[in-house]
Protein backbone atom coordinates (compact mmCIF):
# COMPACT_ATOMS: atom_id res chain seq x y z
CA UNK A 1 0.00 0.00 0.00
CA UNK A 2 1.39 3.50 -0.57
CA UNK A 3 -0.36 6.33 1.22
CA UNK A 4 -0.09 9.46 -0.11
CA UNK A 5 -0.99 11.82 2.95
CA UNK A 6 -1.47 15.41 3.51
CA UNK A 7 -1.02 17.53 6.25
CA UNK A 8 -1.80 20.98 7.68
CA UNK A 9 1.64 22.26 8.48
CA UNK A 10 5.41 21.78 9.31
CA UNK A 11 4.85 20.65 12.43
CA UNK A 12 2.21 17.96 11.96
CA UNK A 13 4.58 17.13 8.67
CA UNK A 14 7.59 16.50 11.52
CA UNK A 15 6.36 14.66 14.12
CA UNK A 16 4.08 12.05 11.39
CA UNK A 17 7.39 11.58 9.63
CA UNK A 18 8.88 9.41 12.03
CA UNK A 19 5.66 8.32 13.48
CA UNK A 20 3.90 7.14 10.51
CA UNK A 21 6.68 4.46 9.76
CA UNK A 22 6.17 3.36 13.44
CA UNK A 23 2.43 2.61 12.44
CA UNK A 24 2.53 0.87 9.20
CA UNK A 25 6.31 -0.97 9.39
CA UNK A 26 8.52 -1.61 6.39
CA UNK A 27 5.28 -3.57 4.15
CA UNK A 28 4.30 -0.24 2.48
CA UNK A 29 5.31 3.71 0.87
CA UNK A 30 4.18 6.79 2.27
CA UNK A 31 4.67 10.63 1.01
CA UNK A 32 4.09 13.24 3.13
CA UNK A 33 2.74 16.74 1.80
CA UNK A 34 2.56 19.89 4.34
CA UNK A 35 0.83 22.95 3.87
CA UNK A 36 0.91 26.73 5.20
CA UNK A 37 -2.25 26.83 6.66
CA UNK A 38 -5.71 25.28 7.00
CA UNK A 39 -7.88 27.82 5.11
CA UNK A 40 -11.30 27.05 4.57
CA UNK A 41 -13.47 25.02 1.85
CA UNK A 42 -14.59 26.90 -1.09
CA UNK A 43 -18.38 27.75 -1.26
CA UNK A 44 -18.48 26.44 -4.75
CA UNK A 45 -15.28 24.01 -4.07
CA UNK A 46 -12.80 26.47 -7.01
CA UNK A 47 -9.79 27.36 -4.90
CA UNK A 48 -9.69 31.36 -4.58
CA UNK A 49 -6.19 31.35 -3.47
CA UNK A 50 -2.72 30.43 -5.91
CA UNK A 51 -1.71 26.77 -5.58
CA UNK A 52 1.65 28.22 -4.99
CA UNK A 53 0.21 29.57 -1.18
CA UNK A 54 -0.14 26.02 -0.49
CA UNK A 55 -4.11 27.07 1.75
CA UNK A 56 -4.48 23.61 2.36
CA UNK A 57 -8.55 23.34 2.91
CA UNK A 58 -9.19 25.66 -0.22
CA UNK A 59 -6.68 23.92 -2.16
CA UNK A 60 -8.38 20.25 -1.37
CA UNK A 61 -11.30 19.76 -4.12
CA UNK A 62 -8.43 20.35 -6.64
CA UNK A 63 -6.20 17.90 -5.03
CA UNK A 64 -8.24 15.00 -4.44
CA UNK A 65 -9.92 15.26 -7.86
CA UNK A 66 -6.24 14.87 -9.06
CA UNK A 67 -5.45 12.27 -6.75
CA UNK A 68 -8.90 10.41 -8.23
CA UNK A 69 -7.67 10.68 -11.92
CA UNK A 70 -4.14 9.31 -10.98
CA UNK A 71 -5.24 6.64 -9.04
CA UNK A 72 -7.94 5.50 -11.43
CA UNK A 73 -4.45 5.18 -13.92
CA UNK A 74 -2.64 2.99 -11.60
CA UNK A 75 -2.15 -0.97 -12.22
CA UNK A 76 -4.39 -2.83 -10.71
CA UNK A 77 -2.13 -4.82 -8.32
CA UNK A 78 -0.93 -1.50 -6.77
CA UNK A 79 -3.10 0.24 -4.38
CA UNK A 80 -2.65 3.73 -2.97
CA UNK A 81 -4.78 6.09 -0.90
CA UNK A 82 -5.03 9.35 0.83
CA UNK A 83 -4.81 10.10 4.37
CA UNK A 84 -5.94 13.83 5.10
CA UNK A 85 -4.31 14.98 8.39
CA UNK A 86 -5.79 18.38 10.05
CA UNK A 87 -6.67 19.70 13.30
CA UNK A 88 -10.24 20.96 14.39
CA UNK A 89 -9.49 23.83 15.77
CA UNK A 90 -12.84 25.00 16.89
CA UNK A 91 -15.00 23.89 14.09
CA UNK A 92 -18.15 21.28 14.82
CA UNK A 93 -16.92 17.75 13.90
CA UNK A 94 -19.56 16.13 12.67
CA UNK A 95 -20.56 19.76 9.88
CA UNK A 96 -16.96 19.69 9.14
CA UNK A 97 -16.69 16.44 8.23
CA UNK A 98 -19.91 16.41 6.35
CA UNK A 99 -18.05 19.65 4.57
CA UNK A 100 -15.24 16.79 3.55
CA UNK A 101 -17.41 14.10 2.12
CA UNK A 102 -19.38 16.59 0.13
CA UNK A 103 -16.01 17.21 -1.43
CA UNK A 104 -15.29 14.24 -1.86
CA UNK A 105 -18.69 12.92 -3.64
CA UNK A 106 -17.58 15.77 -6.28
CA UNK A 107 -14.77 13.81 -7.40
CA UNK A 108 -15.35 11.21 -10.35
CA UNK A 109 -13.55 9.40 -9.83
CA UNK A 110 -12.92 9.27 -6.31
CA UNK A 111 -9.52 8.89 -4.68
CA UNK A 112 -9.57 6.05 -1.66
CA UNK A 113 -8.96 8.59 1.44
CA UNK A 114 -9.13 8.67 4.90
CA UNK A 115 -9.85 11.59 7.22
CA UNK A 116 -7.99 12.18 9.92
CA UNK A 117 -8.83 14.91 12.98
CA UNK A 118 -6.47 16.02 15.50
CA UNK A 119 -9.16 16.76 17.94
CA UNK A 120 -8.81 19.91 18.93
CA UNK A 121 -5.38 20.51 17.33
CA UNK A 122 -2.08 18.53 16.77
CA UNK A 123 -0.39 18.74 19.79
CA UNK A 124 -3.16 16.01 21.15
CA UNK A 125 -1.69 13.68 19.42
CA UNK A 126 1.52 14.81 21.73
CA UNK A 127 -0.19 14.69 24.78
CA UNK A 128 -1.64 11.28 23.99
CA UNK A 129 1.89 10.08 25.41
CA UNK A 130 2.59 11.81 29.22
CA UNK A 131 5.54 9.27 29.22
CA UNK A 132 6.99 10.47 26.15
CA UNK A 133 6.50 14.52 26.83
CA UNK A 134 8.23 13.61 30.39
CA UNK A 135 11.08 11.93 28.93
CA UNK A 136 11.54 14.63 26.41
CA UNK A 137 11.22 17.33 28.44
CA UNK A 138 12.69 16.57 32.44
CA UNK A 139 11.92 19.78 33.86
CA UNK A 140 8.04 19.14 32.63
CA UNK A 141 4.91 20.70 34.72
CA UNK A 142 3.25 17.36 35.91
CA UNK A 143 0.70 19.28 37.36
CA UNK A 144 -0.25 20.81 34.04
CA UNK A 145 0.19 17.32 32.35
CA UNK A 146 -2.12 15.69 34.39
CA UNK A 147 -4.77 17.75 34.01
CA UNK A 148 -5.07 17.38 30.77
CA UNK A 149 -8.11 15.66 28.88
CA UNK A 150 -7.31 13.52 25.49
CA UNK A 151 -9.02 15.21 23.22
CA UNK A 152 -10.00 18.22 25.38
CA UNK A 153 -11.29 21.36 23.55
CA UNK A 154 -8.78 23.65 25.74
CA UNK A 155 -6.03 25.50 24.10
CA UNK A 156 -4.27 22.29 23.31
CA UNK A 157 -1.03 23.49 22.06
CA UNK A 158 -0.97 26.35 25.12
CA UNK A 159 -1.39 23.46 27.44
CA UNK A 160 1.82 21.47 26.09
CA UNK A 161 3.33 24.88 26.03
CA UNK A 162 2.47 25.68 29.71
CA UNK A 163 3.28 22.20 30.82
CA UNK A 164 7.05 22.66 28.84
CA UNK A 165 7.81 25.76 27.65
CA UNK A 166 10.13 28.26 29.77
CA UNK A 167 7.37 31.07 30.66
CA UNK A 168 4.68 29.12 29.04
CA UNK A 169 2.02 30.30 26.45
CA UNK A 170 1.94 33.61 27.44
CA UNK A 171 5.21 34.15 26.47
CA UNK A 172 5.33 32.34 23.10
CA UNK A 173 2.15 33.82 22.01
CA UNK A 174 4.13 37.41 22.55
CA UNK A 175 6.61 35.96 20.57
CA UNK A 176 4.87 36.16 17.89
CA UNK A 177 3.08 32.96 15.28
CA UNK A 178 6.43 32.15 13.70
CA UNK A 179 7.76 31.66 16.96
CA UNK A 180 5.06 29.66 18.02
CA UNK A 181 5.22 27.62 14.46
CA UNK A 182 8.87 26.73 15.20
CA UNK A 183 8.43 25.68 18.86
CA UNK A 184 5.29 23.32 17.69
CA UNK A 185 7.87 21.67 15.05
CA UNK A 186 10.10 21.97 18.06
CA UNK A 187 7.92 19.80 19.96
CA UNK A 188 7.42 17.55 17.56
CA UNK A 189 10.82 16.64 16.88
CA UNK A 190 11.56 15.93 20.40
CA UNK A 191 8.71 14.24 21.69
CA UNK A 192 7.55 12.08 18.35
CA UNK A 193 10.66 10.09 18.37
CA UNK A 194 9.99 8.74 21.99
CA UNK A 195 6.11 8.26 21.35
CA UNK A 196 4.77 4.49 21.85
CA UNK A 197 1.79 4.25 19.07
CA UNK A 198 0.06 1.87 20.88
CA UNK A 199 -0.33 3.21 24.02
CA UNK A 200 -1.02 6.50 22.96
CA UNK A 201 -4.73 7.76 24.44
CA UNK A 202 -5.78 10.61 22.06
CA UNK A 203 -8.63 9.25 20.73
CA UNK A 204 -7.89 11.09 17.54
CA UNK A 205 -4.74 9.59 17.20
CA UNK A 206 -6.21 6.17 17.57
CA UNK A 207 -8.27 6.35 14.70
CA UNK A 208 -5.40 7.69 12.37
CA UNK A 209 -3.45 4.96 13.36
CA UNK A 210 -5.84 2.33 12.76
CA UNK A 211 -7.27 3.78 9.69
CA UNK A 212 -3.73 3.64 8.32
CA UNK A 213 -3.55 -0.13 9.53
CA UNK A 214 -6.94 -1.06 8.32
CA UNK A 215 -5.91 0.36 4.44
CA UNK A 216 -2.57 -2.12 4.84
CA UNK A 217 -4.29 -5.20 5.49
CA UNK A 218 -6.70 -4.49 3.32
CA UNK A 219 -4.20 -4.04 0.65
Amino acid sequence: MHFEILVEDQSGKKALDILVPKIIGNSHTFKMHSFKGIGRIPKDLAPTSDAGRRIFLDQLPRLLKGYGRTFSGYPSDYFAAVVMVCDLDDKCLKEFRSQLFQVLNECNPAPEIRFCIAIEEGEAWLLGDLVAIKTSYTNANNTILGSYVNDSICGTWEKLADAVFPGGSKKLSNMGYQAIGAQKSRWAEAIAPRMNVDNNLSPSFCYFREKLRELGRQN
